[in-house]
């Protein structure tokens, strides 16, 4: 797979468990850790757990699983590293705590809505 279609298959993985704030940064321009960046906002722990579960079992049936997960057992932020995709799951507090999107803000901000309108 592609590192598009990777990234396209974490949000709608996130989209269809309904993961808030969703956002994908386009990063390959900026940095060599990752070509994109995806980041959204869970509502408690359990949700976390939830969102990560999810992204790990859309990936791994196509044969792309995480490279490396941190965080997990912490409970605000979860990180999933699928090489060429970084997925970060945060509570709200520690999402604003990090402000990701203000640090990568020279990242380019991917539109969501062609990716989540071709849902299987």
């Amino acid at each position: 797979m592609t590192p598009s279609q990777i990234a396209e298959k974490i949000v709608q993985a996130l989209d269809d468990k309904k993961a808030r704030d969703i956002k994908l940064l386009k990063t390959d321009h900026l940095t060599i850790l990752a070509d994109y960046f995806v980041i959204c906002t869970a509502t408690s722990s359990t949700h976390i757990k939830t969102l990560s579960d999810e992204a790990d079992k859309a990936l791994s049936e196509l044969g792309e699983p995480p490279l490396r997960r941190e965080g997990y057992r912490g409970g605000g932020w979860v990180l999933l590293d699928f090489g060429c995709v970084v997925l970060h799951i945060f509570l709200e507090d520690i999402r604003s705590f990090y402000n990701l999107e203000h640090l990568w803000n020279d990242a380019r901000d991917i539109d969501l809505e062609p990716i989540l309108g071709q849902k299987d």
